[in-house]
């Protein structure tokens, strides 16, 4: 399928690699000029030279925090009239609510619920005039079904996913949508991360934790970053138009319920 996307200009945040990464590549392969965004200036050159091999787009990279005031300007000086946004930033650690302080919190809001906002709101008037744009947040799956030791990532992006399912629907009618993609286990370095914390209480190694998750997923595996990609590449595509404030959970079926 032609997505209709070529020559459309994306920004894409935190892809130097894991699911940010394989939808920037998605992206580019589908033609568009991309722009990627990390805090690692190394990871995301070599990311950056890896797409230009594989599909010969226009790559441009800004190395900084998109989580940071700085960091967007950035972003933004570079790219400053996009046609699709992917926002994208790490969560924060898993822990006990009981050991977290207010500064904790702050931070967790504004990588995870905040910094997408001022993203949108930077973006989407431009979007509204050129009547096409196309807003992707990656979220979690836990926004849906809650993972106990992530509080801090539940509570953020819940908060994103609630302001966004106000207003998509107010722009809608620009042919400008904004969607989430709710991630389970892809095989990234965030799951390792996960599963080398779980093995340190446990005693267990991490790949047996790994290994267990992948048992337990109704799809018998953990996800592959490429599909992310390809599916994130489709909700900004020309023909997604009429998917408007949606949570795709790409999870392999373990979030369990009928209505989705």
């Amino acid at each position: 399928m032609d997505l209709g996307i070529k020559g459309r200009k994306a920004l894409v945040c935190a892809a130097s690699k894991g699911l940010g990464r394989a939808s920037a590549f998605a992206l580019a392969a589908e033609g568009c000029e991309v722009t990627i965004t990390a805090r690692g200036a190394e990871a995301l050159e070599r990311t950056a030279e890896e797409i230009r091999a594989a599909t010969g787009a226009t790559v441009k990279t800004v190395a900084g925090d998109i989580t940071t005031e700085e960091g967007r300007a950035a972003a933004l000086a570079a790219c400053p009239a996009p046609d699709i946004l992917v926002n994208n930033a790490g969560g924060p650690p898993p822990g006990d609510f009981r050991d977290w302080e207010r500064a904790d919190w702050i931070k967790a809001l504004d990588a995870n619920m905040l910094t997408p906002i001022f993203l949108i709101r930077a973006v989407v008037d431009g979007m509204i005039e050129r009547r096409f744009g196309r807003i992707v947040n990656i979220t979690s799956a836990s926004v849906k079904a809650p993972i106990p030791a992530l509080g801090m990532s539940n509570g953020a992006r819940a908060g994103l996913t609630g302001f966004v399912g106000g207003l998509a629907r107010q722009i809608a009618k620009h042919n400008v949508t904004i969607n989430g993609l709710l991630p389970g286990p892809f095989l990234t370095d965030r799951l390792r991360g996960n599963a080398a914390f779980a093995a340190q209480k446990s005693g267990r190694a991490a790949e047996d934790h790994l290994a267990d998750q992948a048992r337990a997923n109704p799809a018998g595996r953990l996800g592959d970053p490429d599909e992310f990609g390809r599916a994130c590449a489709f909700l900004c595509s020309a023909q997604a138009g009429f998917i408007v404030g949606q949570n795709l959970v790409m999870d392999g079926g373990a979030f369990n319920s009928s209505m989705g």
